[in-house]
């Protein structure tokens, strides 16, 4: 029922949606008293005039201060690199070696293999599907464009939830996009070798490896030698690795970094990845640098392509950075100095959803029963994926703006926006102060709550502000179906 202004749910559709899906709504949030008390909790929300964000994962100014120095230098005086030439002038294409020497021990590369270019991996994941789409790859019979014009689709894998500028770019360039589960240790890879080994109008597929974004979710070396190793329709089938989380630990159980290239290699397709990762969440945002790797025949095709793009990164940022980080040493000291920082912000807006929905309103705290809201705890990166009732998501984040919380879009981890189940809300608690990441979980539980309640009650609710397939082909792979499967019940 659509109460005055609001968008409250009765959804016998939705409730049996959700009971499909595995889903069910305690029964106190029924009761009229309950309901009531969460209109009124809502209401003081309301009253409060907070404006809290957990919209985006963007590194906090106590980050970015940990990497003022980059300020200071280069300095006057320091201008020739290890190699001997200049840095204030055109050249060295591949970008600096000494601080290519850093990144390509961290990620487990060959330097040789390992480009330092961009300011941001962002840009040189576009550019590389464009100069994909304009010119194709190595193994392409023409550009994919040619495809496009005679009608025939241009298609990329896309694990959801997942990273929703990835998305963005195909939807800029084109591209259609195929959605596979994303599951605890990667994506469900037997659907995906099951797709592209019959459709080769499917080139490529986007993958962020640990660390998942949004869910954590880090991929199984089973996982990732069975992507490089699988038969596909397409020739010149690519796999966008970007590894943007790869050393952004939050634990003692920190992931290793795996030889990706070499696995590409052992199995048969050296050819078939293109790794992307940056700076840009270890030291400035927006002003760090993007480093590509991949096969040498990929390396000669993507600088064929950027030289008539520029002539020459730059080094001038390249080589504060050598200076200032040194060695791989301490990039990972300077990452222990950020997970002093993050941690405790997941870990308190961990404790305000637990506590927020498993209080006097009767959400469960056992595994298995009613529940209206299930999210991750991650080892790494810079999100949670919350997952609330079916039905309920887009309801979740116009309470929560109603009340000053901001979230992501509801949908923003699917293609085009659209979540078929309209559960999925990222979270990314790393801008706000630790008080303010625990006001906006318990805002957001409050949400959660009258969100769900509104599906079961026919009481009108408050209007807000204005402002899966199983798997076996793997070994340990999970038979989930699909991303409502991964995370177990919390709340």
């Amino acid at each position: 029922m659509t109460g005055a202004g609001g968008l409250g749910l009765t959804g016998s559709a939705e409730l049996s949606g959700a009971a499909e899906l595995g889903w069910s709504v305690p029964p106190e949030l029924g009761e009229l008293h309950n309901f009531n008390q969460l209109e009124a909790d809502y209401a003081g929300w309301q009253s409060r005039g907070l404006k809290l964000d957990l919209q985006r994962g963007k590194p906090s100014p106590a980050q970015l201060d940990l990497s003022e120095e980059l300020l200071a230098d280069p300095g006057i005086g320091h201008h020739v690199s290890a190699e001997g030439f200049d840095i204030r002038n055109y050249g060295g294409p591949d970008g600096l070696l000494e601080l290519r020497s850093i990144f390509a021990e961290l990620l487990n590369i060959p330097v040789a293999q390992f480009l330092a270019l961009a300011n941001g991996s962002l840009r040189l994941m576009h550019d590389t599907a464009m100069f994909a789409l304009l010119f194709g790859v190595p193994g392409s019979q023409r550009p994919w464009i040619a495809d496009i014009y005679d009608g025939k689709p241009v298609k990329f894998i896309c694990p959801v939830p997942g990273y929703d500028r990835h998305f963005s770019i195909c939807a800029e360039l084109g591209i259609e996009m195929i959605p596979v589960p994303m599951l605890d240790d990667g994506p469900d890879v037997c659907l995906i070798a099951s797709l592209v080994a019959k459709d080769s109008s499917i080139k490529g597929m986007w993958i962020v490896p640990t660390y998942s974004n949004p869910t954590g979710a880090t991929l199984s070396e089973e996982k990732a030698r069975a992507l490089f190793s699988m038969p596909t329709a397409a020739p010149d089938f690519r796999i966008f690795w970007d590894d943007a989380y790869g050393i952004h630990h939050l634990t003692d159980d920190c992931v290793p970094a795996r030889p990706v290239l070499s696995f590409a290699a052992e199995a048969g397709n050296p050819d078939r990845v293109f790794v992307f990762t940056s700076t840009s969440k270890i030291t400035f945002a927006g002003s760090g640098v993007a480093f590509f790797a991949a096969s040498p025949t990929n390396l000669a095709w993507l600088r064929s392509r950027v030289a008539v793009q520029s002539i020459g990164p730059d080094k001038v940022n390249q080589y504060r950075h050598a200076m200032y980080l040194k060695s791989p040493d301490n990039v990972r000291a300077l990452m222990g100095k950020h997970r002093a920082i993050l941690l405790p912000k997941f870990v308190a807006l961990d404790a305000a959803l637990r506590a927020g929905l498993r209080g006097s309103h009767g959400s469960p705290a056992v595994a298995g029963s009613p529940t209206v809201a299930r999210w991750n705890m991650p080892k790494g990166g810079y999100f949670i994926s919350l997952d609330v009732l079916p039905g309920t998501a887009k309801r979740v984040v116009e309470l929560a703006a109603g009340a000053g919380l901001a979230l992501t879009p509801a949908g923003s981890a699917f293609p085009h926006e659209h979540d078929p189940n309209d559960s999925n809300i990222r979270l990314a608690p790393s801008m706000l102060a630790v008080a303010d990441v625990e006001l906006a979980g318990s805002i957001l539980a409050s949400c959660i709550l009258l969100a769900a309640a509104e599906t079961v009650h026919p009481h009108p609710s408050p209007a807000p502000a204005p402002t899966n397939l199983p798997c076996s082909c793997v070994a340990g792979q999970s038979a989930q179906g699909g991303p409502l499967g991964q995370h177990p019940p919390l709340a």
